[in-house]
């Protein structure tokens, strides 16, 4: 049977950028992190939260509702997700739940894609 095109006869080709390659790389509990942050975002709800909160102005979970047409629970059950992610903080004031992004990290991560996703289409 002839070698398939998308493997290797060698057990390893470029040694030295391999290890260099291995020795760089995260460790397992970094790229589990990662894994569940991108896990996290691959979510077009908690996107679209994500989106609502990036003007950087705070919004209280009526708000957010109101702004991605969802149920005040259904807001507030993807809020908790990305709260207890660290990606939105909150404060009560009475009554009221207000959410804001965390930081601008993730809000510019997805701008990013964004951009790029367009510039492509």
């Amino acid at each position: 049977m002839p070698p398939s095109q998308d493997s290797c006869n060698v057990p390893c080709h470029k040694v030295d950028l391999v290890e260099r390659l291995r020795a760089d790389m995260p460790p397992d509990d970094l790229l589990q992190q990662l894994a569940s942050l991108f896990g996290l975002l691959a979510d077009p709800t908690r996107l679209r939260i994500i989106g609502a909160l990036s003007s950087g102005e705070e919004l209280c979970v009526c708000d957010v509702a109101n702004v991605l047409g969802l149920s005040m629970s259904a807001t507030s059950h993807q809020l908790r997700k990305l709260r207890d992610a660290g990606v939105v903080t909150f404060r009560n004031d009475g009554r009221m739940a207000y959410y804001r992004i965390r930081d601008g990290f993730v809000a510019g991560l997805l701008l990013q894609a964004r951009v790029r996703l367009q510039q492509a289409a």
